[in-house]
C-alpha cells in the first residue's frame, strides 16, 4: 500500500495553495467582468446603430443640451452656407479602391452657418487624398448657397499618445478638435460637429460617408483568454502539489527511519 503522506508535507502546499486560489479567483472575476463588458458594447452597438438610421433625421440639439452620452451618432439634418474660406485640414486615412490598402490624405472640417438661427456648425464634408489638398484643385468641390447636409453628431475626438499635437499656426491637425480648429478660426460654433453622409459632393470630392459604426467588441475573446489562465492555473498547480507529494512518498519509502 501507498506510505500516507506526512502532515507537514500537506501543510508546505498551504502557501502555494493560498496564493493559486487569490490569483484563481481574480482571474475569474476579470473573465466574468469581461462576458458583463460583452453585453454592455452589444446593448451600445445596438443604440448606435439605431440612431444611425433614424427616420426622419432629428434637428441640431442646442447648445446647452448636447449630451454626447445621449446624442453622439444621432441622424441630424441642417441647412445653411458653407463657409468654405474657414476649411480645415485634418490629416486622416481613408479606405482605398484596393482591399487593404489605405489612402492618406486629409478630412474636410468646414463651418457651416445655420439659416434658421446663424449658429455655426462644423461639418466634416468628408475625404481628400493628399494631391487634392489645395481647394483650388478640387474644384468645383467647394458648395456656395445654402445646402442641406444629413449626417451623425460627433464630439471632439480624443487624442491619443500616438497621435501628434496639433500645430494651428501651420494649419497642421491630426484629430478632429472642435474647440482646438474654433479658436485657432477665432469662431464660437456648436460643441459637436456634424459628419457628413455619403451625398455626392460636386466633383466628387471631399467624398463624405466615412464614419463607420464598428466598435470593437473583442471582449468574448478577452474573457476566454482569463478563464483559459485560470484553467492553466489549475493545472499547474494540480501538477505541483502531486509532483511534491510523490516525492515526498518516494523520500518515506527510501528512507523508512524517517
Amino acid at each position: 500500500m501507498p506510505k500516507p503522506v506526512r502532515p507537514g508535507a500537506v501543510r508546505a502546499l498551504a502557501a502555494p495553495a493560498i496564493a493559486s486560489l487569490i490569483c484563481l479567483a481574480i482571474l475569474l472575476s476579470l473573465g466574468v467582468w469581461q462576458l458583463h463588458r460583452k453585453g454592455e458594447k452589444e446593448a451600445l452597438i445596438g443604440r448606435i446603430v439605431a440612431r444611425s438610421r433614424a427616420e426622419p433625421p432629428a434637428p441640431l440639439p442646442a447648445r446647452n443640451d448636447w449630451d454626447p452620452a445621449r446624442d453622439e451618432f444621432e441622424r441630424v439634418r441642417v441647412t445653411g452656407t458653407l463657409l468654405n474660406d474657414q476649411e480645415t485640414l485634418v490629416h486622416g486615412l481613408a479606405a482605398g479602391a484596393v482591399p487593404g490598402k489605405a489612402l492618406q490624405g486629409f478630412y474636410v472640417l468646414t463651418p457651416l452657418k445655420r439659416d434658421d438661427d446663424g449658429s455655426l456648425v462644423i461639418v466634416n464634408r468628408g475625404f481628400v487624398p493628399t494631391e487634392l489638398k489645395d481647394a483650388a484643385r478640387r474644384q468645383p468641390g467647394q458648395v456656395a448657397g445654402s445646402v442641406t447636409i444629413t449626417g451623425m453628431l460627433r464630439g471632439s475626438e480624443i487624442r491619443t499618445m500616438f497621435v501628434p499635437p496639433p500645430e494651428p499656426a501651420k494649419g497642421e491637425w491630426f484629430h478632429r478638435d472642435i474647440d482646438g480648429i474654433a479658436a485657432a478660426r477665432g469662431l464660437t460654433v456648436m460643441p459637436y460637429l456634424i459628419e457628413a453622409d455619403a451625398t455626392p459632393n460636386p466633383g466628387g470630392w471631399p467624398k463624405g460617408g466615412q464614419l463607420r459604426v464598428d466598435l470593437p467588441n473583442n471582449h468574448m475573446q478577452y474573457a476566454f483568454t482569463w478563464f483559459g489562465i485560470a484553467a492553466c492555473l489549475v493545472g499547474v498547480f494540480g501538477v505541483f502539489a502531486w509532483k511534491r507529494l510523490s516525492e515526498e512518498r518516494d523520500g518515506s519509502a527510501s528512507n523508512p527511519a524517517t
